[in-house]
């Protein structure tokens, strides 16, 4: 993956272009069978409520035009995710975590690892803000993410749930921080 892509919080200027990729992949998981994301879920709502509480982050190409430059979105949280204290299994731990919603790649990049450089990207980031552990969940059928949960190492923990049904949750250890930021 290029490693020239720029990782940075997303800002309102951002937002059509988040919400054409979030269509896009709305439409992917239609058509490959997926009950996720079917329910008009993210909206702009959600996208503006990340931008708001400073966690909606997008990958960008500094070699494209604007806005066609933002190629990923994804919400990147650090103050815990209600729904996973009441996990139907275990975590790994009891640590403080990073999670990572709402993970959305434009059209014509997908495949070339952008996904996995959003996932690499978030971890190095928890990591310097001293986070020892990743979670995520997903639905049953999004094949797509969970053959990147799987390839990335991340565990498999049980079934958290929300008002649009069950997920399954994943973690991974991030290992020992490499350096500590404050806030």
């Amino acid at each position: 993956m290029n490693r020239q892509l720029i990782f940075r919080r997303a800002v309102e200027a951002d937002m059509e272009r988040i919400l054409q990729i979030i269509a896009q992949a709305q439409r992917q998981m239609r058509e490959a069978g997926s009950l996720q994301w079917q329910n008009g879920y993210p909206a702009r709502r959600d996208i503006d409520a990340d931008l708001r509480r400073g966690c909606g982050y997008v990958l960008q190409r500094p070699d494209m035009e604007e806005p066609q430059a933002v190629i990923a979105y994804g919400a990147v949280i650090f103050d815990g995710e209600a729904a996973y204290r009441d996990i139907e299994g275990a975590w790994l731990g009891e640590q403080a975590y990073v999670v990572l919603h709402r993970l959305a790649v434009a059209d014509g990049e997908k495949c070339r690892g952008v996904a996995t450089e959003f996932f690499h990207r978030t971890a190095r980031l928890a990591r310097r803000r001293g986070i020892g552990s990743f979670r995520v969940d997903t639905n049953f059928d999004n094949h797509r993410m969970l053959h990147i949960l799987r390839r990335e190492g991340f565990v498999y923990c049980g079934k958290v749930h929300y008002e649009s049904g069950e997920r399954l949750a994943f973690e991974k250890p991030l290992g020992v921080p490499q350096r500590i930021e404050q806030g």
